[in-house]
């Protein structure tokens, strides 16, 4: 099979994501039979971390694990990427003795330079643009409670962070209507924005955006290296906070969804994230089972 990476929604067809989707879900059944098979014996995943990370590294770990593979965890503090090293370096000398990459960091650019002088898949762990294997966990939950999502009316509801852009890409490519409700100056990418079209609303008022929805997504107001802006942006986000009476806006049975690390109180209400309407349970999870058919699919076809 030819040379294939990851590093957004937009790298894969419809079709193939959705393949990707149904085959997460059978291998959720099939790991619960303890019957996972080890379609990846000897092979060894690549894990290069420069932002933290606990889903992300565990479901990796687990999968290449479950498989009967291996997983490797790379930090600057470990690597010479820490020492000044380039990136391309890094991929020329990793990529020729592991079977495949993730990379988790900030510049997106940096990861697409890395698979660029990558020999092996590379796979978007999390950047600041976006978020994509999120979305795969993300999507396997709305087609596990709900069936396709295709023609589904989506809210955004906070900062058009690499999360929100994510929820673009993935409205194009599983046709569903994306509203997006976030303070000025702090909207989503503008080229991604201008790609999607008519998928994609842009409001300010989250009332409107909730309004009818089928799903209800956020995330923290302050991302990985925004620490400093909390104060200012907490003050900038306090009428984006998902409550109960904002999802009683939407749709009688929609769920909401977060990434995780949720802060109750901020952009969620406990009442929301611990409620009756939230699958972040199982979004969280489904990060395993989704992963790997994503690594099914890039190593073993």
């Amino acid at each position: 099979m030819a040379l294939r990476h990851f590093l957004s929604l937009l790298d894969f067809t419809p079709d193939e994501l959705r393949g990707l989707i149904a085959r997460a879900i059978e291998l959720k059944a099939l790991h619960r039979r303890r019957a996972d098979g080890e379609p990846l014996k000897n092979r060894v995943l690549g894990m290069v971390f420069e932002k933290s990370s606990t889903r992300t590294r565990v479901s990796f770990e687990a999968a290449m694990a479950q498989f009967g593979g291996h997983a490797i965890f790379l930090s600057p503090r470990d690597t010479q990427l820490g020492r000044g090293e380039p990136i391309e370096d890094t991929a020329r000398v990793l990529s020729r003795m592991v079977d495949a990459v993730m990379v988790r960091t900030f510049e997106h650019d940096k990861l697409e330079r890395f698979a660029t002088h990558s020999v092996v898949p590379v796979i978007n762990g999390l950047t600041d643009l976006v978020h994509p294997c999120q979305l795969l966990a993300d999507m396997q939950t709305w087609f596990e409670r709900r069936g396709d999502i295709a023609g589904a009316t989506v809210a955004w509801v906070g900062d058009g962070n690499n999360m929100c852009n994510s929820y673009i890409n993935a409205a194009r490519q599983f046709d569903f209507t994306l509203r997006i409700a976030c303070p000025d100056g702090y909207g989503p990418d503008a080229r991604l924005l201008a790609a999607a079209g008519d998928r994609i609303e842009l409001m300010r008022q989250p009332e409107a955006a909730v309004q009818g929805a089928d799903l209800v997504v956020t995330d923290v107001w302050a991302s990985m290296g925004q620490e400093e802006e909390q104060a200012r942006r907490v003050r900038d986000f306090a009428a984006y906070q998902v409550t109960g009476e904002l999802m009683d806006l939407s749709a009688a049975d929609s769920l909401f969804m977060h990434c995780l690390p949720a802060h109750r109180g901020e952009e969620v209400a406990a009442e929301v994230l611990d409620g009756p309407r939230s699958a972040v349970w199982d979004e969280a999870e489904n990060r395993l089972h989704a992963q790997k058919a994503l690594l099914e699919f890039l190593l073993a076809g």
